[in-house]
């Protein structure tokens, strides 16, 4: 029996019948992979299956290509340490629907595991959105790397220069010295100071996320047809709103 266990994050669940739903964990060996719960609405059980916690899974199935059942041991409940802050909630789910709706399925991605791993410990940890959001921003772009779409975001496309880099082109992810924008300005995005740009910007982490969410939407969620997640969308909404009504 193709049987494994396996670390892994709750990603997604689904209703499944009754009482049963289907989970979709991302472990550090076996990736995204989906497999059954039974009494899944049970107490004991929707504890362990809120989305970003940490769990010890047992997969067993008869043949390799079946959907298989799973049983789960709570390791870290990473939701319960974020209930009190909405916007650290927002980014759990936003990691957790890109997850899910980004990786292929049953194929290990230890990068993204164990940065993904780093991303919650510290989302877990932090006072401040100052002090998580750059991170975070970092993943996203590290997810785009290890999907084979990774910004050049450290040298001038046209000059070469590594200093005073202001934009990024939205077609080829190349960043752009701010002498070489001209007339092009406009149709530039932004690079904020936290992603590498030669200065601080009002709307710093919105710009962050605008560069990011563009990438993403246009490699990733695009090729699937798909849009981008709608827990991206909010996490984004909410930095507008802290930052704008301060």
């Amino acid at each position: 029996m193709p049987n494994w266990t396996d670390d892994g994050f709750v990603i997604s669940m689904r209703p499944h019948g009754e009482n049963a739903a289907i989970i979709g964990l991302f472990t550090r060996y076996h990736g995204r992979h989906m497999g059954l719960v039974h009494a899944a609405s049970s107490k004991s059980k929707k504890a362990t299956l809120e989305p970003g916690n940490h769990v010890s899974a047992d997969w067993r199935a008869r043949l390799d290509t079946q959907l298989g059942t799973y049983a789960l041991e709570l390791v870290k409940a990473s939701s319960a340490t974020m209930l009190s802050d909405p916007l650290k909630l927002a980014a759990l789910s936003s990691i957790c629907a890109i997850l899910d709706i980004s990786l292929p399925e049953r194929e290990p991605q230890t990068a993204i595991y164990d940065a993904t791993s780093a991303l919650l410990e510290v989302l877990s940890l932090a006072d401040e959105v100052a002090q998580w959001l750059p991170i975070y921003l970092r993943w996203e772009l590290g997810m785009l790397e290890a999907l084979g779409f990774g910004l050049m975001l450290d040298k001038c496309a046209v000059s070469g220069t590594t200093q005073a880099l202001s934009y990024v082109s939205p077609r080829t992810g190349h960043a752009v010295h701010h002498s070489e924008a001209g007339p092009y300005k406009d149709r530039l995005l932004q690079l904020p100071a936290c992603l590498g740009g030669a200065e601080a910007l009002a709307d710093e982490f919105s710009a962050g996320l605008a560069l990011t969410g563009h990438f993403m939407t246009r490699h990733i969620f695009g090729a699937v047809h798909k849009d981008l997640p709608q827990p991206r969308i909010r996490l984004a909404y909410l930095i507008s709103q802290l930052y704008n009504n301060e």
